[in-house]
């Protein structure tokens, strides 16, 4: 069965078209045509700008134990938040930035929303275990810093966590060790099996520097921060990954919502034809309808 993504950018041929950030769809002779973006690279989304955030709160006493808030847009009653984890395979040099374009969108929708930080591989007390510590430490303390911080919009309430890449991984982790934390996760293109991603040497080595060597250097930590050994899952939990992603390749989507559904796991794995890694994250690309309904199952039924 095709996805939606598929039934709703079908192409002159019948097949789904690209989600690049920033390509354009055009009606040519009653059928829709992909125009591709001038720059072409859907690696542009990590350096756009965005505005400036409302408040940045503080978790911990390190400078990145922080995040931005952003307020939502219009009035009504106060909703819970929702925690963006950025990606960028836990190294230094990818922070929350780049997740300003998707947080400002989510605001517009009505969304409150957080983009934390943590420390990060290559600084000091990042990798094994500040960085998922950090993420944990975070996830709890938010709800309450930002009900605070955005007085009448936000609720002291479990979180709804969107994370992509290796926030994906770290959002999957905090749910599976702090479910009572979290309400929900929305997973895009996660390293959701760190075994095969360090067997696949993604990002030249990115999932040992986290860790601090393979499976069989140091097998306790796998099986306590690969989320593929932190089955059954109880918070809520939708997966979206591209076909076309060569930073994590969609099986390791696969193989832990495989893992996932056999320990008893209620999980939505959405698969995007012809969508690439950055696409998750640019509210300009065709792949962006999909997010934002995912989010929506999971934050209206919290």
């Amino acid at each position: 069965m095709p996805s939606i993504f598929t039934q709703r950018y079908p192409s002159a041929s019948g097949g789904p078209l690209p989600c690049y950030p920033g390509g354009t769809y055009l009606t040519v002779a009653g059928e829709p045509r992909y125009r591709r973006p001038m720059h072409s690279d859907p690696r542009t989304v990590l350096t756009r700008p965005a505005p400036e955030p409302d408040a940045t709160v503080a978790y911990g006493e390190h400078p990145d134990q922080i995040a931005d808030l952003r307020r939502p847009a219009g009035s009504g009653p106060p909703r819970p938040l929702v925690v963006v984890v950025h990606g960028g395979f836990w190294r230094a040099e990818y922070d929350r930035r780049h997740t300003g374009p998707l947080a400002t969108a989510l605001a517009a929708l009505g969304y409150p929303v957080a983009q934390l930080e943590y420390r990060r591989t290559g600084q000091p007390g990042g990798g094994w275990p500040g960085t998922l510590t950090d993420v944990l430490a975070g996830v709890s303390a938010l709800p309450g810093l930002a009900e605070v911080a955005l007085p009448g919009r936000v609720t002291a309430t479990p979180p709804v966590l969107v994370g992509h890449s290796a926030g994906g991984h770290l959002a999957l982790y905090a749910a599976a060790h702090a479910p009572g934390a979290v309400a929900g996760v929305l997973a895009l293109a996660p390293v959701a099996d760190l075994a095969e991603a360090y067997r696949l040497d993604l990002d030249a080595g990115a999932v040992a520097a986290l860790l601090g060597g393979g499976p069989a250097d140091v097998p306790e930590r796998y099986a306590t921060a690969d989320p593929r050994s932190l089955v059954p899952l109880r918070p809520r939990t939708v997966v979206i990954h591209g076909t076309l992603d060569q930073q994590v390749p969609i099986d390791l989507s696969r193989n832990y919502v495989a893992a996932a559904r056999a320990a008893g796991t209620e999980i939505r794995l959405i698969e995007l034809p012809e969508c690439e890694h950055f696409g998750l994250i640019a509210p300009d690309s065709p792949a962006w309808p999909e997010v934002t309904d995912a989010l929506r199952s999971l934050h209206e039924d919290h």
